[in-house]
């Protein structure tokens, strides 16, 4: 909301040389953000000059020119020669000159130069070049504008060009701040100033008189409130469209944001502008018969103020006339009845309309406005009447109307919010000691009515603040108004028995655990293309049930995921196509797996603005996919660089594994790796996951097709893993193992296999075999070659061997490891090396 000094002055004590800083301070002080301070940008000389004479120059390239001779008074050096390109202006017309050093919006200095074979000494200005409007097809005639004033008149002052505005943003549930009238009384209570309310008249004055026909037919109101809380009727006959709008209206609405449109609805934007109540003015000799409130018909159509023809909703509320609808209620008019150059007599509608029927048909329509803006936030109900008198009352006294006798009014009845405040509770809440009389202070300045009462205050919410709806939104403005720098910095104590479940801590270890181990962690969007889904979301690669969505952002990508991989493999792309070749990325998140023939997402046509129960609650969740967490990583390129005396080290298969053993032991569990085929990773170069005999994940080399269809070359490994299965299977209590005193004893096997013979399952059966002595089994070697037979390899595994109780002999350690050497030969026909 944009404030002109001028008119924030006109409401509240201001002291003399208040700056924008100085108003800015107190705005922000009571909540309010600043923007940035506003004003017209134009440094003088600017004077006020008389056309004495002029010639027309005709020039080589068809354009007309006149050489003028200006009077611009003695005190700016009398008559100067200046030449324009305008056609608009005749002798003995009052101008603006801008003379040399004068500065204009842009910046643009004026100089004297010499121009068209002479010297121009200043320029006269247009509306546009002054910044105070978009018209620049002629020069100011300060007749037009109402205005004789004596040559050499400072035209900053004359036409407002010296006042400025302060812009601050007015947050969503403060919509009566919308105004100078709610702007003003906010800057009273920062400052503590008196405050005069421009809509404090008495009732008489504000009379809206009888005999128009008005009526209201709400037959579909939303979540059953009317659409219509007040509307008043007023007429004006008589009035002049072609009258000037004055210079200090012009340059208010101008520093407010809003373009001069002719002096009638520069009234109506200037009286909302004021008071907060959006005013809508009708040509009365268009409109057929009276004025009926009512919501659409099916099939309705509306051409709006801005030529676009509207299909009308049987939502959207409707202002219509015999002829059909002439308005959208509380966004824009039609153009059948608008105000133009040939109004005589005008009807004024100041109304107040329900927020949330303004708001949709605002948004369905994509057409925001003023008007909707401040209606979808909440107008005051009881400011109609006096916003209708001050209409009428300007254009009476600028437009040369007369107030007509005829109008007419509708109020529904308010509701009034009463709340009681405990004596003790703000200060309780806050932190902060708050005396019961500066509590009962601020509550009436803010517009409460407030009665004591034994154990506090009964509180009676003013109409212009529905925000006002309980004892802690009473808090709040006891809280801002005092000051909320007053309140303490105290870190509270979390109650006990609170913090991170078993699941969340385990979740954050684990994003620990994989950056601490040279990853970084991405969040991806959670939409992907159906191939993908299909590709990643099954070992088959076959379709399986996807959630599509209704209104997806992007129409390639109308899925939800069934695997994280395909987000990594595009964070991937991007980052290769920016030159980022080597990668190490992870990302725990939430995929989406429907099953098969269940339908998701019915509506359930819930009441709103109201709490489902819990068989509802238990609806909407058996509406749900299921929703796992899993957690996915991706590596490509190199996995250490090259450096003096070491060759760069790609990132492979044990890239992937390395980090699938990290989140094992974040976990707690012991994650095994046996041999599986998946459509979308290499044949051959592909494991599954598993946790006590489940399948949890796979790990694997994408498929050649698919890193290059991705843009990703060389090898490129991934692997995904659900990580809630994994937490549920890792139970709810890991023991630490015991740590033994005694020497371990290492010896090593290397056992010749078939070549199709899993190693995992092999050093099962030697794990199976050797029993509880041998601590640990690694596979450190897998040899085809010369000396084996084809068909053949020859698996080496590193072997250790603690006992609990004593130091073993080398002889024990040989019988353990015989032992699970006769397992794996009776499985596999294992026999040792020679």
């Amino acid at each position: 909301m944009r404030v002109p000094l001028s008119w924030l002055r006109e409401n509240v004590e201001m002291a003399d040389g208040t700056s924008t800083d100085d108003v800015f301070a107190s705005l922000v002080s009571v909540g309010f953000e600043e923007e940035e301070a506003i004003g017209f940008d134009v440094q003088g000389p600017i004077v006020v000059g008389q056309v004495v004479s002029f010639e027309v120059e005709p020039q080589k390239n068809g354009k007309l020119i006149r050489w003028c001779q200006v009077d611009v008074g003695e005190a700016h050096g009398g008559v100067r020669g200046i030449i324009c390109g305008a056609q608009n202006f005749e002798q003995g017309d009052k101008i603006v000159a801008t003379l040399p050093g004068a500065v204009l919006p842009g910046p643009f200095p004026i100089a004297a130069r010499k121009t068209y074979g002479h010297t121009s000494d200043g320029m006269i200005a247009s509306a546009k070049e002054l910044g105070l409007g978009d018209d620049h097809d002629g020069i100011i005639r300060l007749s037009e504008w109402g205005l004789d004033p004596e040559v050499g008149t400072d035209a900053i002052a004359l036409l407002g060009l010296d006042d400025v505005a302060v812009d601050v943003n007015v947050t969503p549930d403060r919509g009566y701040a919308l105004s100078i009238r709610g702007l003003a009384r906010e800057y009273a209570l920062a400052t503590g100033v008196s405050f005069e309310d421009p809509a404090d008249r008495p009732a008489s004055d504000v009379a809206a008189g009888d005999g128009f026909a008005l009526a209201i037919s709400d037959e579909r109101p939303i979540r059953g409130n009317a659409g219509v809380k007040q509307f008043v009727v007023r007429t004006v006959d008589g009035v002049d469209p072609s009258r000037p709008t004055p210079p200090w209206m012009r340059s208010r609405l101008q520093l407010a944001g809003m373009r001069s449109l002719g002096l009638l609805i520069d009234i109506t934007n200037y009286v909302m502008l004021e008071l907060g109540n959006p005013i809508h003015g009708y040509d009365a000799d268009r409109l057929s018969g009276g004025i009926t409130v009512r919501r659409a018909n099916a099939g309705e159509k509306l051409t709006t103020l801005d030529g676009a023809e509207r299909a009308l909703s049987d939502e959207d509320l409707l202002i219509t006339d015999e002829s059909g609808p002439i308005g959208l209620a509380g966004v824009m008019g039609g153009q059948t009845t608008e105000l133009g150059d040939d109004t005589t007599n005008v009807v004024i509608e100041a109304a107040a309309f329900d927020s949330v029927s303004i708001a949709r048909t605002a948004r369905r329509h994509k057409l925001p406005s003023e008007a909707s803006k401040r209606f979808e936030r909440g107008v005051d109900p009881l400011v109609a009447h006096a916003a209708a008198q001050r209409v009428v009352d300007l254009m009476v006294e600028l437009a040369g109307g007369t107030a007509g006798s005829i109008g007419t009014e509708l109020a529904y009845e308010h509701d009034v919010v009463t709340i009681e405040l405990p004596e003790n509770f703000a200060s309780e809440l806050v932190g902060v000691d708050y005396a019961p009389e500066r509590q009962q202070q601020i509550l009436e300045q803010i517009g409460c009515a407030v009665v004591r009462t034994p154990s506090g205050f009964e509180a009676t919410a003013p109409t212009w603040r529905p925000d006002l709806t309980d004892k802690w939104t009473l808090v709040e403005e006891i809280a801002r108004v005092e000051g909320l720098e007053k309140i303490p910095s105290i870190l509270p104590t979390p109650p006990s028995g609170r913090g991170y479940t078993r699941e969340q801590s385990a979740r954050r270890r684990i994003a620990d655990v994989l950056a601490a181990t040279g990853l970084v962690e991405t969040v991806t969007f959670p939409f992907v293309g159906e191939k993908v889904n299909t590709l990643h979301g099954s070992a088959s690669g076959e379709p399986a049930a996807a959630i599509r969505i209704a209104n997806a952002l992007d129409q390639t990508a109308p899925f939800l995921r069934r695997s994280l991989i395909p987000g990594l493999v595009a964070t991937a792309h991007r980052n290769l196509a920016r030159g980022t070749s080597d990668l190490s990325i992870f990302e725990i998140g939430s995929v989406f797996l429907p099953e098969e023939g269940v339908v998701y997402g019915t509506d359930f046509n819930l009441p709103r603005a109201v709490r489902p129960t819990d068989e509802q609650l238990a609806q909407i969740h058996a509406a749900i996919p299921p929703q796992p967490r899993y957690a996915g990583v991706l590596f490509a390129g190199d996995i250490a660089p090259k450096q003096p005396g070491r060759a760069a080290e790609a990132a492979g298969l044990s890239s992937a594994l390395d980090a699938v053993r990290a989140i094992g032991e974040a976990a707690g569990v012991e994650i095994e790796v046996v041999q599986t085929q998946r459509a979308a990773l290499h044949p051959g170069r592909a494991g599954a996951l598993v946790v006590a005999g489940e399948h949890v994940g796979y790990v694997g080399e994408l498929h050649p097709d698919v890193s290059n269809e991705a843009d990703l070359f060389g090898r490129v490994t991934v692997a995904e893993l659900d990580l809630d299965r994994v937490l549920a299977l890792a139970g709810r209590r890991v023991t630490a193992a015991h740590l033994s005193s005694y020497t371990a004893a290492t010896q090593d096997v290397s056992l010749v296999v078939g070549a199709a013979t899993p190693a995992a399952e092999v050093r099962a059966a030697l794990v199976e075999g050797a029993g509880e002595l041998l601590e640990s089994t690694r596979l450190v070697d897998d040899y085809r070659g010369q000396g084996l037979e084809e068909g053949q390899k020859s698996l080496t595994f590193a072997l250790r061997f603690r006992a609990a109780d004593r130091t073993l002999t080398a002889a024990e350690a040989t019988d353990a490891k015989m032992a699970g050497v006769e397992v794996a030969a009776e499985r596999f026909g294992a026999h040792i090396r020679d």
